[in-house]
């Protein structure tokens, strides 16, 4: 007599990890000192990279270069392989007027500058984070504060030419 031990159901595939990111409203014709706020997950610059440029809208373009806070972050090579592409990395030393900011270049398009939201940060200190940062108290601004909202990262972005750096699709 042969038995047969059943076998379990596969498993359902994981959900596609969330982002913790929200951009800056776009259509304002004044310039913005931070285009963003980005709630990584933890310091580990090349497992939260990737998950976050994936997120970043297309209009944005492909992102070459990203400069980040030497100190802030864990160790990484001077580049890596994104999403078919090379992204360099540059570590310098933290400003005194922009302590924990990701910078993120792209060619032709622009830069945009994202503060950063501590990972250990509990959720009503990165909503105040998120509230200086973006100025969501301004009048008419109609809501509370609130940290960054969970996006799903999405899959590999396009290429879009905008017509500058104030057009940029809102993610919140």
């Amino acid at each position: 007599m042969i038995t047969t031990v059943p076998t379990a159901p596969p498993t359902p595939p994981l959900p596609l990890p969330l982002v913790r990111l929200r951009l800056a409203p776009h259509g304002t014709l004044l310039p913005r000192r931070i285009d963003g706020v980005w709630w990584p997950h933890s310091r580990d610059l090349l497992t939260q990279l990737p998950k976050m440029l994936a997120a970043l809208p297309s209009a944005w373009g492909d992102i070459t270069g990203v400069t980040v806070d030497a100190a802030a972050w864990s160790a990484a090579p001077g580049r890596m392989f994104v999403a078919n592409q090379v992204v360099r990395l540059h570590k310098a030393p933290a400003s005194p007027h922009a302590p924990d900011r990701v910078v993120l270049l792209s060619p032709g398009l622009g830069r945009w500058d994202l503060q950063v939201v501590p990972p250990d940060a509990t959720e009503e200190a990165a909503a105040l984070l998120t509230a200086a940062a973006l100025d969501d108290r301004r009048p008419g601004a109609g809501a509370e504060a609130r940290p960054p909202s969970p996006t799903t990262a999405a899959g590999p972005r396009g290429r879009v030419r905008p017509a500058g750096r104030g057009t940029r699709a809102p993610r919140w």
